[in-house]
């Protein structure tokens, strides 16, 4: 596994893949932060992060797909799949490998957004004048959504040989895994009986959850089993070629 993972992370930094997603990510997030109007924290009467923590699930949807689309699909495209299954490692393994790779990224990604967290800081009146264990639930609810989109572009990965397919695919499923059940909650038939239970099927009930600073036991399982879950269906996939 472990020989897995230092290959993905020097595929990462030794071409500018990791370079441009870390960049991209953390340009979106300023721009959002101190530059556009509606969000930015200096049009605030009050410190806050609000604004990063409520955009980042929404380019995590985009960006994390453009990350892990390349995983398998084109490893599948280019034939070294086989090579690959070829070693003393298990498609778990190898999953694996993969998987804390990605994972690591999104943790590089997120550490230079704490100069963010710095800056608002110091900009409190009086000094330090904001909510800082929100904040930090609010960035372990962000590493566990992370996870659990890099779990899904993995799953999606799997499926396709062609890397703009696995991006699309990836996409929607982390779109309908996050929102959807929240808008399927207010739909006529559920207000009222059964709309909590639809929307804690969803991602964002549990990452706003957390996000309120309490870490949830119940939250951080549901984020877990997600992971697991998909990871074990890329699992079923590529042991599929077996067949």
């Amino acid at each position: 596994m472990y020989s897995i993972f230092q290959k993905e992370v020097k595929a990462f930094f030794s071409s500018m893949v990791g370079y441009v997603v870390i960049g991209v990510f953390l340009i979106m997030l300023g721009l959002v932060m101190w530059v556009f109007e509606d969000s930015s924290v200096l049009s605030y009467n009050y410190a806050s992060m609000d604004s990063l923590f409520s955009m980042a699930p929404m380019i995590f949807t985009f960006l994390i797909p453009a990350i892990t689309m390349r995983s398998f699909a084109e490893e599948k495209q280019t034939g070294t799949i086989e090579l690959l299954t070829t070693r003393p490692l298990s498609d778990l393994e190898i999953i694996l490998g993969k998987y804390f790779a990605n994972l690591l990224l999104l943790f590089f990604a997120l550490i230079p957004t704490l100069l963010y967290y710095y800056t608002i800081y110091q900009l409190g009146s009086p000094k330090g004048n904001l909510d800082s264990g929100a904040i930090m639930g609010s960035y372990i609810g962000l590493f566990l959504l992370g996870g659990a989109f890099i779990a899904i572009g993995l799953f999606a990965s799997s499926l396709s040989s062609n890397q703009i397919t696995a991006f699309i695919l990836a996409t929607f499923l982390c779109f309908f895994i996050h929102w959807a059940f929240y808008y399927l909650s207010k739909m006529p038939g559920f207000v009222g009986t059964i709309d909590d239970i639809v929307q804690r099927i969803g991602m964002e009930y549990h990452y706003l959850s957390i996000s309120r600073g309490l870490i949830d036991s119940r939250d951080v399982v549901y984020f877990l089993s997600v992971i697991a879950f998909f990871l074990g269906c890329t699992q079923v996939s590529l042991g599929s070629r077996k067949w």
